[in-house]
Order: C-alpha cells, then sequence, then structure tokens
C-alpha cells in the first residue's frame, strides 16, 4: 500500500468510525484543531492509561503530578520560553505564504517563488489575559509544556513525600503552541497532550540513567504492539541540542509522511532548578539526608506526545486482506489499548428472547470490560464493522443459545469462532484480556 494512501484510508477511517473528528466542523473547521469520538477517546485514554501504569504504578521510584494549564508569567521567563521560543517566519513575496525559514529549501513549497521578506522572529507561545482588564499587567500564557509544572513543585513534593534521589515526577496534560507549520492530521497542532517524565538524580548518575530512560521508553511502544522495524532511536547531533543539554535522543517511528518523533528523551543537566531558584528566590537545591550535602539534582527528561503516540498505535494495527474476495480491513490494535474489548451481536434483533439473553450478557461483563451492543445490522457488516474499530472479542448470540445456553465468540485477528457456555464467557475474558 503506497503511504501517501495508507494516511488517507486512516484519516477516513478515524472520521467514519468515530476515532478522530475535524474540530469544530460544522462552522466550517479550525485548522489543526481535532476532536477526539466516542472510540478515539477510548484509545487515547488506554493509551494514557498504559502510560500511567508503566511509569508510575509499576516503579517504586515515581510519583504523579497534575499541574495547572496557566501559571505565573515568571515561570515562562526563567525558563527562557518568553526569550527564545520563537520560530523565524518568512512571507512568500509572491503567493504571500507565511512560512517557517528553515522549511523553505530555496523556493516557497507552494507556489515555487524564490522571493521572501526578512526573516522574524515569531514566538510560539499561546497568550492570555487574567482578569477583566486585558492589558500588560494581565498578560499570562497557556503552557507550551507541562515540564515546568514538574519544576516549580519539586520542593512541595519533597517536601510532602520525603523522596530520595533517584525518583521521577510524572504527568500527562495539555500543552498549547501556536504553531505555523501544523499539520499531518494529528501529528502537529497547536493544542495536544504531554506525557511527561522529570527524573532527578545526581551528576555522577545522569549518563546512565539517561541511558535506561532510552531503553525503557523505546521497549514501552514495542510491548503495546508497534513493529521493531517502525522504530529507531535518533541521537541528537551537536548542533541540535539545547544549550543546556548534555544529550538528547529521540524515539522515532515511520509514519507514512515519514521518519518523525514521537518522544525525547534528554539529559537536562541541574539547568531547570537552578534558573526556578534564580527567578523565584526560593532554595531549590536537594539535601541528602545521609551526608546533609546541598546540590542541584540533574534531570532526565523522557517526553512524548499523547496524540503523537495514539497516531503511531492507530497506523502501525492498520490491515487489510482479502476475505472471500473482499477488502478486509481491521485494527490489530494490542488489547490494552483496543476501545473496545467485546462486542455483544444478536443474531436475530426480531426474536426478544435472544435480545434479553444478549443484553443480560452484556450487563454481567461491562462492569470489567468495555463492550458494546449492537444489532443494527447484519451479522457480516457487523463483523467488519467491529474488526475496523479495533474490537478484540464479538459474541453472538442466536438461536441455538438459548437451549445450550453457549454464545460464539470470534478473534478479531484470526477469525476463529469458538463455542463457549454462557456461565464461561468472563472467565474466558479475564483469561484472555487480562494476561
Amino acid at each position: 500500500m503506497m503511504k501517501e494512501k495508507l494516511m488517507e484510508k486512516i484519516v477516513a477511517l478515524c472520521k467514519r468510525r468515530g476515532f478522530i473528528y475535524p474540530s469544530s466542523e460544522i462552522y466550517g473547521g479550525l485548522a489543526n484543531s481535532w476532536d477526539y469520538g466516542p472510540y478515539g477517546v477510548e484509545l487515547k485514554n488506554n493509551v494514557k492509561s498504559a502510560w500511567w501504569k508503566a511509569n508510575v504504578h509499576n516503579r517504586e521510584d515515581m510519583v504523579g503530578l497534575d499541574a495547572g494549564i496557566i501559571m505565573h508569567p515568571r515561570t515562562w521567563d526563567a525558563s527562557g520560553h518568553t526569550q527564545n521560543f520563537n520560530d523565524i517566519l518568512v512571507d512568500c513575496k509572491k503567493c504571500k505564504a507565511r512560512l517557517r525559514e528553515d522549511h523553505i529549501h530555496g523556493k516557497c513549497p507552494k507556489c515555487g517563488s524564490k522571493e521572501f521578506t526578512e526573516g522574524r522572529a515569531f514566538n510560539l507561545m499561546l497568550a492570555t489575559h487574567l482578569g477583566a482588564m486585558a492589558d500588560t499587567s494581565s498578560k499570562t500564557y497557556f503552557r507550551p509544556e507541562t515540564a515546568q509544572g514538574i519544576f516549580v513543585n519539586f520542593k512541595n513534593v519533597i517536601d510532602s513525600t520525603s523522596r530520595k534521589l533517584p525518583f521521577g515526577i510524572a504527568q500527562i496534560g495539555k500543552s498549547f503552541r501556536n504553531e505555523i507549520t501544523a499539520g499531518n492530521f494529528t501529528f502537529r497542532s497547536r493544542e495536544f497532550e504531554q506525557m511527561e517524565i522529570e527524573y532527578f538524580t545526581k551528576a555522577e548518575d545522569a549518563d546512565r540513567c539517561y541511558q535506561q530512560w532510552i531503553e525503557t521508553r523505546f521497549q514501552w511502544y514495542i510491548d503495546l504492539g508497534i513493529k521493531e522495524a517502525n522504530l529507531r532511536i535518533r541521537p541528537h547531533a551537536e548542533d541540535e541540542l539545547a544549550h543546556y543539554a548534555k544529550g538528547c535522543s529521540d524515539v522515532e517511528y515511520a509514519f507514512p509522511f515519514g521518519w518523525s518523533e514521537l518522544e525525547g528523551i534528554a539529559n537536562r543537566t541541574d539547568y531547570d532548578l537552578k534558573q526556578h531558584a534564580e527567578f523565584s528566590g526560593v532554595d531549590l537545591r536537594y539535601q541528602d539526608k545521609v551526608t546533609n550535602e546541598r546540590f542541584y539534582p540533574y534531570v532526565v527528561e523522557p517526553s512524548g506526545g499523547v496524540d503523537r503516540a495514539t497516531l503511531a498505535f492507530l497506523v502501525d494495527a492498520y490491515h487489510e486482506e482479502e476475505v472471500n474476495g473482499k477488502i478486509r480491513t481491521v485494527l490489530r490494535l494490542n488489547k490494552k489499548l483496543a476501545p473496545v474489548k467485546v462486542a455483544i451481536l444478536p443474531l436475530l434483533k426480531k426474536n426478544s428472547d435472544i435480545v434479553t439473553m444478549a443484553k443480560n450478557i452484556k450487563k454481567d461483563i461491562q462492569k470489567d470490560f468495555v463492550c458494546v451492543y449492537d444489532d443494527t445490522a447484519a451479522i457480516g457488516k457487523l463483523y467488519r464493522r467491529q474488526d475496523e474499530v479495533g474490537t478484540f472479542y464479538c459474541l453472538t448470540v442466536d438461536v441455538d443459545s438459548l437451549g445450550d445456553k453457549q454464545v460464539t465468540i470470534r478473534d478479531r485477528d484470526s477469525m476463529q469462532q469458538e463455542r463457549i457456555p454462557m456461565d464461561r464467557v468472563k472467565e474466558f475474558l479475564n483469561t484472555n484480556l487480562r494476561n
């Protein structure tokens, strides 16, 4: 399948099956803004849940945080965003397109012209105002990253949890950037979610922690079903590194539009805590309880995008095959990520006894597994519909079920069907979905 066609098919499937819609569509849409539909929000929440479980619940050295989206303006002075968070923009003199200077490569990608205005800095932060008066004294920003909320709460976390180095603080949350060149579906947009960790350690241990986090984050994607051939680690060259960073590596995925970053892992040294201590006047050094030494910890930061990860899982799971002369489309999502685990399908919706039995089965299992009931089409169409949203099992109730108290369970990937007693359905699902 051509990569361009693959992306078109995924975008179409996301709209058709309720994964992702264009935002504000009835008003003509808002460029590069997206809304997650009924299946999309389940998938996205499953991605976040899998990340949280792997990085917080399953580790002894991690705690969580949920900091505010709007922070004190001085936060962004300390972090450098106010002064340095800029893209250099130019306008094409012929078609008036506004472009990033580093994306031009000699000519306008829209009209081919080679004449541009002088470059000028454009700050990527989205500004807002607090209070009744919109003046300079009330100006602040929607956060462009979640990381600073962790740094400004470092002392609070230490004081309230008595954590010892090394340890990390994890956070999932919305960030906003006034991107000029947003695009490639949900890959780059102005409103997005991040999954970030700030891992605090002694300076002498930072290189080791940095390498461990690269390996850990790479493996997380593989464990959730991404094909290893579609992933790679790309270390940053010296001229790519931020001035405070000792090292940075990206986990990249082979999207249909090319290799692009899923997340970055950076050794940020002790820059961030020092900056916030200087700008706030609050001592943010860590005190070793054994030696009484006070120092600024180094920070290793794994920072990934929820939306990018969700898109990568969708792309990697998309599969087409010919079945009985027709194309079958299926999302082979990992069972931890599949939006729906079980679909309950009555074979004859006009038979009230079958419908009642099917709805009772749903009622019995929906407390433990996300499931749907569907009787709006013939069984073949119902199967295809569930295949397209990645539903792991389809459970069919038919006329024979009324007598033998058995149902048919169909596996999404193999399409194999198995007849099992109704009273064993929960046992079957627990065995096959929780392991």
